[in-house]
């Protein structure tokens, strides 16, 4: 299935406003695989354009995220489970899988949880694999809420600040392909300075 484009989503966003944003991040974090993201990217621009403030796109994604995080947690944690023993190839793949899943959760669950937000995957499948591995709820929420307050203010910070050719950018390649390129042209410019300072010294 070909997810919508930006320009999709844009035009989505200002048909139905900041309830779809809220319900498209909801929707992705809980586990099914629609443009979160794309939308907080498309709603960022919008913002930029006048139809929200940028506040407003922070605090409804982040919400969104939060939401959306902790219904995936509950379903992997109270039906997770179960769903897996229905069917005996499956059931005898978790049997191997899930052991190792809950010794990671264990030791890296908070990390995974924080950082998977920025990941795509992750975004999708680690609020139902912490309830599935029984990550202890309070661990989880602490560093969900963190991750997407966090990614909120990342992402829609960034789509606002440098417009619709990084929104396509974030949209197409992910927030840290985006944040290593303004990561390396910062470098390239400081590099360019000092070079340039040196040229003058001599």
């Amino acid at each position: 299935m070909r997810l919508p484009t930006l320009a999709a989503v844009t035009h989505l966003l200002l048909s139905y406003g900041l309830v779809l944003l809220f319900a498209a991040v909801a929707v992705e974090s809980a586990g099914i695989p629609v443009p979160g993201e794309t939308a907080l990217v498309a709603a960022a621009v919008l913002a930029k354009l006048g139809h929200y403030s940028l506040w407003s796109v922070i605090v409804v994604a982040a919400a969104g995220a939060i939401f959306g995080d902790n219904v995936g947690y509950w379903l992997g944690r109270m039906g997770g489970r179960r769903l897996l023993e229905r069917w005996e190839p499956i059931a005898r793949h978790s049997r191997n899988v899930l052991p190792p899943a809950e010794r990671f959760f264990e030791r890296h669950g908070a990390k995974t949880v924080f950082f998977g937000r920025f990941i795509a995957i992750l975004r999708v499948t680690a609020a139902w694999m912490a309830g599935l591995s029984h990550m202890t709820w309070w661990r989880f929420f602490c560093w969900n809420a963190a991750g997407g307050i966090l990614w909120a203010v990342l992402v829609a910070g960034i789509a606002w600040i440098f417009g619709k050719a990084v929104a396509d950018a974030i949209n197409h390649y992910g927030l840290y392909a985006v944040l290593g390129l303004i990561v390396l042209a910062a470098g390239a410019f400081v590099a360019l300075r000092f070079w340039q300072r040196r040229l003058l010294e001599s």
